[in-house]
């Protein structure tokens, strides 16, 4: 229930009552502070009533310090909320996250791209026999290394002999394996028919 207090006499009781005290009740505000403060009308003059008005003042100034510390953990949990966007937030960093891992992808294949490719190359020694001591192995030698195939390289020779007078050649090369196919080189090889009788693979080895 709500009352005022305007007469004079009410105002002259309490500026008498506060002259001495500093709250209605005990040594701290209460309700009754509260309620007697409610009650005044506003402007209670410091001439006419000096305990009065300086009560008056302390009281309006606890409670708007009060009411300032209420407010202020609202204000700060409402502005938090603003700051938290619910709707918006996850999409953003999926968004963001697609746009890394896209960016992150066309520089490694552009950096794949621009990579020399590594060529597969084997070192093959071959073993090419004649048909008899009377072959021409000077001959054979020249033809067998005119055959030209992309990717092939024909490297050192020697003859070893294998008896009765028979000598062998034997012929290294480097061969791109993307490029030259064993079979077609051997091919090539035994096509020289007026001097080669076969040819063998004495070694191989992956460089």
């Amino acid at each position: 229930m709500s009352f005022t207090l305007e007469a004079p006499l009410a105002y002259k009781i309490l500026d008498s009552y506060f002259e001495n005290v500093s709250y209605v009740k005990g040594v701290e505000l209460s309700e009754a502070d509260v309620s007697v403060f409610n009650a005044l009308t506003e402007g209670v003059s410091a001439e006419a009533y000096p305990h009065l008005a300086r009560w008056y003042s302390h009281i309006a100034a606890v409670k708007g310090l009060a009411t300032k510390e209420a407010a202020a953990p609202a204000a700060a949990a409402a502005e938090e909320e603003d700051d938290i966007d619910l709707f918006g937030s996850d999409e953003e960093e999926d968004a963001e996250a697609e746009r890394i891992k896209a960016q992150r992808v066309a520089e490694y294949n552009a950096k794949k791209a621009n990579k020399p490719k590594t060529i597969a190359k084997t070192t093959i020694t071959l073993e090419i026999k004649p048909w008899d001591d009377e072959t021409d192995m000077e001959a054979m030698t020249k033809e067998v290394k005119e055959i030209a195939m992309d990717g092939l390289l024909w490297g050192g020779h020697q003859l070893v002999p294998i008896g009765y007078g028979i000598r062998k050649l034997q012929i290294n090369c480097v061969v791109e394996d993307d490029k030259v196919l064993l079979d077609d080189l051997t091919d090539k090889i035994t096509e020289l028919e007026d001097y080669v009788q076969s040819v063998d693979i004495a070694a191989m080895q992956k460089i």
